[in-house]
């Protein structure tokens, strides 16, 4: 029998060399793991929205301060002390006395939003609160639908099972995609706009589905698993994503993105790290287990 693949504890890649750029103390510390989609979406953003932080247990090559064994499965008290699931990402954040912690992905994405708002001027969000609400529909959907539909078709050990996931998984893709185009129809070609600088305009933080747009918060939500689908859900599922001109230009800009492209490891070690995903092997994690249970995401 073949020996069984583990998940891994330093990030390799492109991903590495970000997090040895970032050995300097800061007021935001990021906790997180080298595979987790959660962390990815927030490590994103923060590259993105330019915010300092120093990362924390993502195992960075020649430092004293991280080693191959710092594991955030085996829950740090650092760790805890933000998360109190033990889950990452977590922020610490060290400007309070004592310091206080943040936790949850996307109220952690918020935060970060919200700080760039005063310091950086950065925004993944347009201004106008209608486009911004279209921005946070999709947002909720990757939320409630895609990502869960991930998991159940990887998590899926019946062929059957495995079908019916694959569909759902799809469909919820191409929900997705609905609601880019019902944004793009309402804002920007519905917007009276005359000539291509106005719609580039009233494009602005509609995100990378929009030819000569930037990342808005709704890819820096689903990137990552849109990314594992290419490779992790291809390896052991031959799961293929659809097609179609639009589809694929949204995708490419997406992996392409300077500050996605920066938080992404070699393929290898997604293959890994999510085996035991695609076995379901027995408590492979908290997220596993809800699903397994029928029950949301922790």
């Amino acid at each position: 029998m073949p020996e069984q693949k583990n998940y891994h504890l330093k990030c390799t890649g492109a991903a590495l060399d970000t997090v040895n750029k970032h050995t300097e103390d800061q007021d935001i510390t990021l906790f997180g793991s080298c595979f987790c989609p959660f962390v990815q979406r927030v490590w994103c953003a923060a590259e993105y929205l330019q915010i300092p932080y120093k990362p924390s247990c993502f195992a960075a090559a020649n430092l004293t301060t991280y080693t191959d064994e710092v594991d955030p499965y085996k829950k740090p008290a650092d760790l805890l002390e933000v998360s109190p699931k033990g889950l990452v990402p977590g922020l610490k954040l060290h400007k309070y006395t004592p310091p206080r912690g943040l936790n949850e992905s996307t109220v952690i994405l918020e935060y970060m939003e919200d700080l760039a708002a005063n310091t950086t001027k950065r925004s993944l969000l347009p201004a106008d609160p209608y486009a911004r609400a279209l921005v946070r529909l999709q947002c909720d959907h990757i939320s409630r639908s895609l990502v869960p539909a991930f998991y159940r078709f990887l998590q899926a050990q019946e062929e059957s099972a495995q079908i019916e996931n694959g569909k759902e998984f799809r469909a919820a893709i191409e929900s997705l995609v609905a609601l880019f185009e019902r944004t793009e129809k309402e804002i920007v070609q519905g917007g009276g706009a005359a000539g291509v600088g106005e719609q580039r305009a009233l494009g602005v933080g509609l995100g990378l589905w929009l030819e000569g747009g930037d990342l808005n918060l709704t890819d820096a939500m689903v990137a990552p698993w849109i990314f594992r689908a290419s490779n992790v859900l291809k390896h052991y599922r031959a799961f293929e994503l659809p097609t179609g001109p639009k589809f694929e230009a949204w995708i490419d800009r997406l992996f392409a993105h300077p500050a996605f492209k920066a938080t992404c490891s070699t393929e290898e070690l997604y293959i890994d790290s999510y085996e035991r995903y695609a076995q379901n092997r027995p408590n492979t994690s908290q997220v596993a287990n809800a699903i397994n249970s029928g029950k949301p995401l922790p």
